[in-house]
Parts: C-alpha cells; structure tokens; sequence
C-alpha cells in the first residue's frame, strides 16, 4: 500500500480546534516533514491551495503557504519522494500550470504531479475578483476538462491550439517538454467528479463517510470510482485521506482527541458550512454537500485513533479494501506523527513490510 502525507501548508494542520497543536506554516516545517517522510520511505507528499481561511478562535488555514513555490523549494531539498502540488484552475491559465509543473519536473527529476481543485468555496476567488458566478459551480468539471486538455497537448506535444468553451489556445507553445508523463489527481467525490477522474487523471482521492476508526470507511466511494473507471475504459487508482491521533494506548490517544474535541472552533465551522452552502447545485456525495450534513467536529474526515498497533492494524485492514492504492495521512503534529509514523506503527505493518527502513 502507497503511503503518502498531506503536509502543514495551513495553519494548525487539519484540526479545527483552539487546543490541538498550533502552529504557523513555513517552509522549514514543511522541509522537515517531508524529508522526514522520506526517510522512513512514504511514497509522495502533497500540499493543498488555500487562499481563504475559515477565521474563527483558531485563525483556521488564516495563514497558508503557496502549493508550487512550496513544492519547487521541496523538490530541490528531496531525492526520492513524489511531490504533488494543488492548483485552484479559477486562478491560473492552464498554459502557465503546465509550464510550472515541467519547471517542477526539472527540479525534481520527475517527481513531480498536479492535483486540481475546482473550487467549492466562493470567498477564495471572490476576493480577488476571480469569481465567475453561481454557474460555476454546475459547469466547473467541464472547465477543468478542458484544463487538462491543454495540460496535456502542451506537455505531450509542446502545441496547443484548443478552442473551447472557457479556454482558447492560439498556437500555444511549452519547450521543455517534461521528463515523464505528470500526473493528475482529482479528489472530486460526487458523480461527476469521479467521472472526471476516471476520464483524465491517475489518483483520485476517495472520501468516506468520516467515521473514527473505521477502516473500510471509504470502501463505497472506492467501488464507485472503480465502477466509473469501468467506464471510461481506465484505470484509476484510488487514495484515502485519514488523520492518525497515535500514543502508547488506545485510551491516550483517545484522551487526546477529547482534548482537541473540548477546543473545537465552532465559528470557523460555521463559516466554512456557510461557505459550502452557497453551492445550490451541490451533490450529496460531493464536498460541499458532505461538510454541510457533518457534526460540527474538529476534523470530520476519516479518523485512526489509537496506540500504535491498533493503527498499524487499522491500516493493515485499510490496505484489504478492493481497489485501494494507498492511504494519505495527516497528523495532529506532523513531527511528532511522523516519528511515532515511521518508529512505531509502519514497522508493524504487514502492508507496507517490503521497506527496509531507517531507524
């Protein structure tokens, strides 16, 4: 099973809470993690795109870092690890991304992949006076289409001429070329999202329901992926996003989430509830629609709490479910997750035994 991290682009991580771990961003925390990562043989890390935080007590995501600058200056400090960038396709042309990505890509050496956002939350490009109109938010998985159209002739091809509906190229050039085929990566979990993804990309990241402790949480949104692969006559591999609260027992680690439960941010809950409600259009099973039904928690996704053999189970059972290709982790404190990560749970792990890793 591929094991990947979601790196501490935003503040306080992936807790909205007053007393779990605070901390700002930069980029020698983020160098950190991921040579960390590294070290004890994740296969990628991924930074988000945020560029509005959720306010509140905790200032959630207030405070963010930029995906690509980011990922250049990891891909320079790396050697061995996949480095997957987010771009927000509402800010930037699909001709400048790509350009950005082979310059990636040289930095790297190949290790270098694009995960695109399509944009849920209309205060992020409202701001800057990016915001299309309501509209968007029914036509954005034909948008991002036509993104990844010339994406791809310009990688593939060095030319673009696409005429589209949102997009038009005219003789459009890129030189280099990238070194290998980039990858994409969606994590759209509505219909049409994961129709997109089975269409164009090669991960999708596939949500479940956020139950704590449940390893085949995500099973159903992972057979819906296969079964619109099958499809689209492709093969897409589906990834798992899930935070690890770790400690020697079940019952510390259990205490810690209770901790972190005590000082959620109920504020920066609600304005990112309101946020996802403006999407009249939003699917049940897509994001917006899953952060409006969800108790007001500090993270709502899926959640492995417990000592580090009951996560390295949790895992193992993870690594069982049909059609999934590995699991992305976030932690309540990166440095300290990814130690207790690779010192104490991956060694148990029959899923992840080929690795020989460093102590």
């Amino acid at each position: 099973m591929e094991i990947g991290v979601f790196i501490p682009i935003g503040n306080n991580g992936w807790l909205i809470s007053s007393t779990s771990p605070q901390y700002t961003p930069s980029f020698d925390l983020n160098r950190e993690v991921v040579q960390r990562a590294e070290r004890y043989g994740f296969d990628f890390a991924m930074s988000m795109i945020k560029l509005r935080g959720f306010g509140g007590k905790s200032r959630h995501w207030d405070d963010n870092l930029e995906s690509f600058t980011l990922m250049a200056g990891l891909a320079a400090v790396t050697t061995r690890i996949d480095l997957i960038a987010t771009v927000a396709v509402l800010t930037l042309p699909p001709a400048i991304t790509a350009r950005m990505a082979v310059t990636i890509d040289s930095i790297s050496k190949g290790r270098f992949g694009v995960n695109l956002v399509t944009g849920w939350q209309k205060a992020e490009y409202d701001q800057m006076g990016l915001w299309p109109g309501e509209e968007h938010f029914k036509h954005r998985y034909e948008m991002v289409t036509e993104y990844v159209t010339v994406m791809k002739e310009l990688w593939d091809k060095g030319q673009s001429d696409f005429k589209g509906d949102y997009f038009k190229m005219n003789d459009c050039r890129l030189s280099p070329l990238p070194s290998r085929p980039i990858k994409l990566i969606s994590a759209g979990t509505s219909d049409a999202g994961m129709k997109f993804a089975a269409e164009h990309c090669t991960y999708n990241f596939c949500s479940g329901q956020g139950e704590a402790n449940d390893p085949r949480d995500c099973a159903d949104a992972v057979a819906r992926l296969k079964a619109a692969c099958a499809a689209a006559g492709r093969d897409v591999k589906a990834l798992a996003l899930t935070m690890i609260i770790a400690d020697e027992t079940d019952e510390a680690a259990m205490a810690k989430w209770e901790h972190y439960k005590a000082g959620v941010d109920l504020d920066a809950i609600g304005w990112r509830s309101d946020q996802a409600a403006s999407d009249k259009f939003a699917a049940e099973n897509s994001t917006a629609g899953r952060i409006r039904r969800r108790e007001p928690l500090p993270n709502n996704g899926s959640r492995l709490i417990g000592s580090y053999a009951t996560i390295a189970r949790l895992l193992d059972e993870m690594a069982e479910i049909d059609g999934l290709a590995g699991v992305m982790l976030t932690f309540d404190d990166f440095i300290i997750g990814i130690e207790q990560f690779g010192q104490r749970i991956q060694p148990l792990m029959r899923s992840r035994a080929r690795l020989s890793v460093a102590a």
